[in-house]
């Protein structure tokens, strides 16, 4: 593994873990055996990490399993593309709507092989579609905890999948089968090798991100390609290499990401169409045209060849665009529950890593996961075209992610008058907001909404004078502030 050499001239910051984790035991005796590594985790883990992890996950499980049959076939579109794929494999590969190739659906078919080979191994049903579906959800739960403690500790890892899970939004896609799931799935294992690059310098983790974004295009096409920017410019700017080697890693990853993304659809492009079927949403039967205009920047400008109704910038069928739209009563109460406590996240994480050296590992997964946040968030609040409130689920892992390390970086600084004055604000200001977005379903558990605000206050109050409070007080606080 490769040593990450600090700046010889920047001022370095405390081990970010001092105070919240023990420090690493010596391995003695014999070697362990598999269950208990799989049970037990690492060595130096407190004895809590992994049974905790292993609960996350299976109450992740539980959730997204849960009376799963009751959605049916969900969206019949994609699930009618399922059973032509289990007829035949022609209908698999282009992703057909029916088994006699007549028209494809228009998305490519990354996802939908997933589910067909589900269908063809325990026959089409509701729940041989939508389990695949669940576990896509519980991996993305577990490798965006890999990720973040990479980045920091445990804890910030079990926060950040714990929001991931719990986000509503998030609690409908992974029970659904339209191509989200997996696209999320795709975008986060991307990060995770991104982070592994990051730390070990490493082309070949690079590679392997720009492969996953790749995979990720052939799920929901131009969507994946969102979050290249920021990995890229990340990279370019943290990674502890020359900036000449930086730069051809970015090169061999950019030719991964074109390989990647782009085989299937030159495969397409090369069959003549009379062999092939009709690539739906197309207005000329061109799969780049599908590329360009109804899955490309026609979703952005609202002027998509093959869209059902055209958008109309600023307004029209889709909603209004603009800075408030993650907010409002079509958003809000899926994804934004978490985002101003995400953005005062990120700024503390920041503030707190400003004299770390050019290559911290937990300033590049905050400037990652926040850049994921920012482009994201903004693609969504000003495309014209096409856009419904299930696609936000992309921003969750970004939410989960930033609230684990910001509010763990935080905690481990509350000996500092800014970083508890921090911990209240952000409590405060999610208490308030979640009272605004219960007051929109104000028939729903009318009681909770009064019950979180009130709590959010007192717990607020409380995280100012942290400090005064004996160690057991103090973790009651911070664990009532989390649950609320």
């Amino acid at each position: 593994m490769t040593t990450t050499l600090p700046d010889a001239a920047a001022p370095q910051l405390p081990p970010l873990t001092e105070g919240l984790l023990p420090p690493p035991k010596p391995q003695v005796g014999a070697p362990r055996t598999l269950g208990r590594r799989i049970l037990r985790g690492r060595e130096a883990d407190p004895v809590w990490v992994r049974p905790g992890l292993i609960a996350l996950l299976a109450l992740t499980a539980a959730l997204y399993v849960w009376n799963l049959g009751a959605s049916g076939w969900a969206n019949s579109f994609y699930s009618a593309a399922v059973q032509a794929g289990t007829q035949s494999w022609k209908a698999f590969f282009f992703g057909s709507f029916d088994s006699s190739n007549l028209i494809t659906v228009d998305k490519p078919p990354a996802s939908l092989w997933v589910m067909e080979i589900s269908a063809r191994i325990f026959g089409v049903n509701s729940w041989s579609i939508l389990v695949p579906q669940a576990l896509e959800g519980v991996a993305s739960v577990g490798v965006l905890y890999l990720a973040v403690r990479r980045a920091l500790n445990p804890v910030a890892g079990l926060i950040a999948g714990a929001v991931l899970a719990l986000t509503p939004i998030a609690t409908l896609m992974f029970r659904f089968n339209n191509p989200d799931a997996f696209l999320v799935l795709l975008l986060v294992l991307a990060a995770y090798a991104m982070m592994r690059a990051i730390e070990k310098v490493s082309t070949g983790w690079l590679v392997l991100a720009a492969t996953f974004v790749g995979f990720g295009f052939l799920t929901k096409m131009m969507q994946a390609f969102v979050i290249v920017p920021v990995f890229a410019l990340v990279y370019l700017v943290v990674a502890n290499t020359p900036l000449r080697r930086r730069m051809w890693q970015l090169l061999l990853a950019g030719v991964a990401l074109v390989v990647s993304s782009g085989w299937w659809v030159l495969i397409v492009a090369l069959i003549p169409t009379s062999d092939r079927p009709y690539i739906g949403g197309s207005q000329h039967n061109s799969i780049v045209e599908l590329i360009m205009g109804y899955n490309g920047l026609g979703r952005l400008t609202g002027s998509e060849t093959g869209s059902v109704t055209p958008g109309v910038a600023g307004g029209g069928m889709w909603g209004e665009t603009g800075w408030s739209r993650m907010f409002s009563s079509e958003y809000g109460g899926q994804i934004a529950w978490l985002i101003p406590a995400a953005f005062i996240a990120l700024g503390a994480a920041l503030w707190f890593t400003r004299q770390a050296s050019r290559t911290d590992i937990t300033r590049a997964a905050v400037l990652l996961w926040g850049g994921w946040l920012i482009i994201t968030g903004l693609t969504f609040s000003f495309a014209a075209g096409i856009i419904h409130p299930y696609y936000s689920v992309a921003l969750a892992p970004a939410i989960g992610a930033l609230v684990g390390i910001g509010s763990v970086m935080v905690w481990q600084h509350r000996d500092h008058a800014s970083a508890r004055t921090t911990l209240a604000v952000a409590m405060a200001v999610t208490s308030g907001w979640a009272y605004v977005l219960l007051g929109r379903s104000a028939d729903w558990m009318p009681w909770l909404r009064n019950l979180v605000l009130i709590g959010g206050i007192v717990a607020a109050i409380a995280l100012t004078f942290v400090t005064l409070l004996p160690r057991r007080a103090a973790s009651v606080v911070a664990g009532a502030g989390l649950v609320i």
